[in-house]
């Protein structure tokens, strides 16, 4: 009898989903609240299920020696995720932001004067360029400051040694010292730039996550929340991959990767708990939510448009690994494009 609690969870959890597959039978003006709300219910595991996957994948995927960040076919999934990152920032949010900020429901001054959408994400990327930057800094020179001797005099002779070391060995390749610094140095950047990007990046995801949610909430038609469920649990999948892989290179312990991980599973879901709450007090068109949510919408874009622009395509498909595998750059280059595909197909339904 102990046991009837778990199972019953598992059977409310795999039925809920069914719910989108059922019949629709609405009025003329095609509302029915009752419905709807039963497909929030569904979308509500349905979004869940497909984000926990997508983030996971990658994740788990460091126990398969294929799915290993160092081998060919991350690399690959890695693209993928890029054009689809690109192509929410682009495709989903930005113009969204542009008919939300220029309503015909906000004032003609200053809203109707001036390109606020474009102007925002604008501030936005350089913004994230600014906290990409000073973060790796600090932390670089945190960890610097901890390898550091604690005696300087100490300090300075074993780096007169370890300069003389490299330059008297240096012909022969014994400069054992100096060169694991070297790389322990560089691996140690990489790590810190990586841990930068998937939290930086988390950010702008989950900022426009939650409004997702609440928009869906928004509508009271079945028939068009039905196909949307499905598209924005395709939409939370390669956006998980994508997420996935920055976490699995940032190499966080197991505490952190499961908060990030949950994190992101959770914000469409929470958004649509949020939105079914305040349902009757919720009016998408008053100023004020137009204002918010294309503020926050813009913000979000132009840090994903900066993240995949700038720390997924340049950092990996100007990397000398790249230029070194043509059969490499021509897949990535496939794989890029099949993920921006792949996420334009998906706009016509979110």
């Amino acid at each position: 009898m102990e046991k009837l609690p778990h199972f019953s969870s598992i059977k409310v959890s795999s039925i809920l989903p069914l719910l989108l597959f059922l019949p629709v039978v609405e009025d003329n003006s095609g509302r029915n609240k009752c419905k709807a709300l039963k497909y929030k219910l569904a979308a509500i595991a349905s979004i869940l299920f497909g984000g926990a996957v997508g983030v996971c994948t990658p994740v788990l995927g460091k126990r398969i020696p294929a799915l290993r960040p160092e081998n060919d076919i991350f690399f690959l999934i890695k693209a993928f995720a890029a054009g689809v990152i690109l192509s929410k920032g682009f495709i989903y949010i930005l113009p969204d932001t542009f008919n939300q900020l220029t309503s015909p429901c906000l004032d003609q001054s200053p809203w109707g004067n001036f390109p606020f959408a474009g102007f925002f994400a604008m501030l936005s990327a350089i913004g994230t360029l600014m906290v990409d930057s000073f973060a790796i800094a600090c932390f670089g020179k945190a960890n610097f400051n901890k390898a550091k001797p604690m005696n300087s005099d100490e300090e300075n002779d074993e780096g007169q040694v370890r300069h003389l070391h490299v330059h008297t060995h240096a012909t022969y390749g014994h400069a054992h010292g100096s060169t694991a610094a070297v790389v322990s140095d560089k691996a140690s950047s990489k790590l810190i730039g990586h841990r930068v990007i998937s939290q930086v990046l988390e950010f702008g995801i989950v900022a426009h996550s939650v409004i997702i949610g609440i928009s869906l909430d928004a509508s009271q038609s079945p028939s068009k929340i039905r196909p949307l469920v499905v598209a924005l649990t395709f939409h939370q999948f390669f956006e998980g991959i994508g997420l996935g892989g920055c976490i699995t290179q940032a190499g966080f312990k197991g505490r952190a990767v499961v908060t990030m991980s949950l994190s992101f599973s959770f914000t469409i879901p929470v958004g649509i708990a949020l939105g079914i709450a305040i349902t009757n007090g919720y009016n998408e068109n008053s100023p004020t939510a137009l204002i918010v949510e294309g503020i926050l919408d813009t913000s979000a874009a132009g840090i994903l448009i900066y993240m995949s622009l700038v720390d997924l395509f340049a950092a990996n498909f100007i990397s000398s690994r790249m230029k070194n595998n043509m059969k490499l750059q021509i897949g990535a280059h496939i794989f890029l494009l099949l993920g921006a595909d792949c996420m334009s197909v998906l706009a016509k339904w979110v």
